[in-house]
Formats: C-alpha cells, sequence, structure tokens
C-alpha cells in the first residue's frame, strides 16, 4: 500500500467530490474510492477510465482530497501528474471531466488524449 503525500499529483474539484461520495452510497461503497487510470487506445492515443473500487490494489497510490479517496496504479500516474478532475452539468451533457497538463492533444469528447511524448497508441476510429 502507497499512499501520495505529493499534493500535485491529482485533485478533484468540490462537485467532482460531491458525486463521488453520492455514487459511492448508492453503491453501498462508502468505504471505497474513486479508481482513476490511463489505459492504450482511444482516438488520440490513450483514455481515461474511473472505476468504483472497493478495495485497493497493492501498488496504488492513494490520494485523498475533498472528502474521497482516489486510487491511481502507478503506470497511470506519471500521465495524470497535475490533473484535475471535475463534474460538469449543463445543457450538451454531464460526467466526469479531466483537465490534464500533460496532455497536449486530445479529442473533441475529452475522454482520449496523447502526450509531447506521443508514446500513445492512437486508433483510426471515430471519436467518441
Amino acid at each position: 500500500m502507497t499512499t501520495d503525500v505529493t499534493t500535485d499529483m491529482l485533485t478533484i474539484t468540490e462537485n467532482a467530490a460531491t458525486k463521488v461520495k453520492t455514487l459511492l452510497k448508492e453503491k453501498d461503497a462508502e468505504q471505497g474510492a474513486l479508481r482513476v487510470f490511463v489505459a492504450g487506445g482511444g482516438c488520440s492515443g490513450y483514455q481515461y477510465g474511473m472505476a468504483i473500487a472497493q478495495e485497493q490494489e497493492e501498488d496504488d497510490l492513494i490520494i485523498e482530497k475533498e472528502g474521497v479517496r482516489l486510487f491511481v496504479d502507478p503506470e497511470s500516474a506519471p500521465l495524470l501528474r497535475g490533473a484535475e478532475i471535475d463534474y460538469v452539468e449543463d445543457v450538451m451533457k454531464s460526467g466526469f471531466t479531466i483537465f490534464n497538463p500533460n496532455a497536449v492533444k486530445s479529442c473533441a469528447c475529452g475522454s482520449s488524449f496523447d502526450t509531447a511524448d506521443s508514446s500513445g497508441q492512437g486508433q483510426a476510429k471515430a471519436c467518441c
């Protein structure tokens, strides 16, 4: 078990934290966390993923912000360093969004991105 004590790893807005708390309660997982990860793929190279996690993995970074816990695996951590998770609700869409200072290119919907070293493996498919 690893706890990340740095304040710049990953942040979450108050809106997003409130939504995470609601989801955890709905799923009977108040002791759980939001798992945030990056996977290869998507139209820009990498894609974001989130899931409710009941338990942490052995090598997870554990970040506590705004009264919620976030689990991040060590492979995703460098790609998420400095990112901010928000929850947006407006006429066009509602859902979690990530502002990632490491992204130099992203798709229109914001769910996939690439970094300056272009190590993501973009796929030839329609965006979102």
